[in-house]
């Protein structure tokens, strides 16, 4: 695997470098002392402000100071949070105000070869009938995800998205916008039951279209940031595929252009599940330390998330793990069950990947991740049964269909049961599996086949049942 570039470049991702351009007009200004003056007379802060309507105090004060287009639909809200009789909507509906215009190094994309064709097929399965799905709300109506969106059929939605193309529309077609948040769950989906061919090409090409839509909307005066968004969240899903494929430089430069497009568009979330990738990617190539600079400035996004807190609490678990420091990794595990504890309607909205049994799927599998690490690093034969502990609970847990995860999860179990000192149990445990980890050819799978592969042949390869797995593990099926 290649090496990570110097750690930790994203965490210092900023817009700062190309700002956004001050709006000129006094309509934004007039806007910006209106809601000023109706907050304070509704007695709130920015930040109490942000947390009652679901986004990070900074937007409140650059919205206050004329700096900001509001994001569709938040002056209803807040029109009647702070029970304005609508004067706030009727300042944007009654006159035209441009929004700030971008540079154009905001839309600009990594280097690369030419964009497929078309898009890979995906299955019916795979395709939702309403918004949110696979916890992506609609970027145009669902902000605290609970507006719910009608999504068109499939068949209809290759012609709707073929409406994107070298004459982007200049308006924001709300049907596009449903089609492209349907296909970014769709794809992930397919990814995680094992679909995955063709799937890195045609998330590039649609991130490449989204992103001249973005252009064109800035150049005719129009804001981009639900496009943006939508962007930020393809980067990340192609980060993802590029990453288990084995490609950690194309995988990390889209996380880079993902951080961007984030912080443009000013979303916590978004910033936040991009930094948690960057972490893997981190502990992949076995660097402790970046992995819990990027978790620290994870935790850093927002700390009155607490689905944000618990994310970033495991990470930082599994980076201590890494570091052997059985102290640190067990306290943030105790920490983040806490914080999972904490969740609030918003997070739950946000993150609901965090909650019920896919949130203890989630927490499960990452600790016992971490708990194996340490006891690799450590030899601590506790930690080891702990690993052991959560990541039979996380198979339990674990959806059939859902193969390719089931795969990796039954080789992280085969090696915390040799890190537990029982190699007759992990080699029972991995058999089954073995050519088909192997096969799967994932950078996330191949580590876990390699340090499999490095407990057995290092203490007990004279045993006849580890002896035979060992032979079934080809060298250069267990790299990086």
């Amino acid at each position: 695997m290649n090496r990570l570039p110097n750690a930790p470049a994203p965490v210092t991702t900023q817009v700062a470098s190309t700002p956004l351009k001050v709006a000129s007009t006094p309509l934004w200004a007039e806007f910006g002392r209106t809601l000023r003056t109706r907050r304070r007379l509704a007695g709130m802060t920015q930040q109490q402000l942000g947390l009652r309507v679901g986004y990070h105090h900074s937007l409140i004060s650059k919205l206050e100071a004329g700096l900001r287009e509001p994001p569709a639909g938040l002056p209803r809200r807040l029109d009647d949070l702070l029970d304005t009789g609508g004067d706030l909507s009727a300042l944007l509906t009654s006159r035209s105000i441009p929004p700030p215009a971008l540079h154009r190094t905001h839309f600009s994309l990594i280097p690369g070869g030419d964009a497929p064709a078309g898009l890979a097929p995906l299955a019916d399965r795979f395709w939702p009938d309403r918004l949110p799905y696979h916890g992506l709300p609609c970027p145009l109506h669902g902000k605290d995800g609970a507006h719910e969106c009608e999504v068109p059929p499939y068949a209809d939605a290759l012609t709707i998205l073929g409406e994107i193309d070298g004459n982007n529309p200049t308006g924001v077609d709300p049907d596009v916008v449903h089609v492209l948040t349907a296909l970014l769950g769709g794809y992930t989906e397919a990814g995680l039951h094992g679909a995955g061919t063709g799937l890195v090409g045609s998330v590039e090409y649609v991130l490449r279209r989204i992103v001249s839509w973005a252009e064109s909307l800035n150049a005719h005066g129009r804001s981009p940031h639900a496009q943006l968004r939508l962007a930020a969240d393809y980067a990340q899903l192609a980060g993802r595929f590029r990453m288990q494929q084995g490609q950690s430089v194309v995988g990390m430069a889209w996380y880079d252009r993902g951080l961007n497009w984030a912080d443009v568009c000013e979303s916590p979330g978004a910033r936040a599940s991009l930094l948690g990738d960057v972490c893997s990617l981190a502990r992949l190539d076995g660097d402790a330390a970046a992995a819990l600079a990027y978790a620290r400035a994870l935790e850093a996004v927002d700390t009155g998330r607490a689905w944000i807190t618990t994310l970033a609490k495991l990470y930082q678990a599994r980076g201590h793990a890494l570091g052997g420091d059985i102290g640190e990794c067990r306290q943030h595990i105790a920490v983040a069950h806490r914080q999972v504890n904490r969740f609030d309607e918003r997070d739950r909205a946000e993150a609901p990947w965090l909650t019920g049994l896919a949130g203890r799927l989630r927490m499960e599998a990452t600790i016992g991740g971490a708990l194996r690490d340490l006891a690799a690093s450590t030899g601590d034969l506790a930690s080891a049964r702990s690993a052991v502990q959560s990541v039979e609970a996380a198979l339990d847990l674990l959806p059939v269909p859902m193969r390719p995860a089931r795969v990796l999860l039954t080789v992280r179990l085969a090696d915390a049961l040799a890190c537990a000192g029982h190699p007759d149990a992990a080699a029972l445990t991995a058999a089954p599996v073995i050519h088909e980890a192997a096969g799967l050819g994932t950078a996330t799978t191949n580590r876990e086949l390699l340090g499999l592969r490095r407990r057995l042949s290092q203490h007990w390869s004279d045993l006849p049942e580890v002896r035979d797995l060992l032979e079934q593990m080809p060298g250069q099926q267990a790299r990086q």
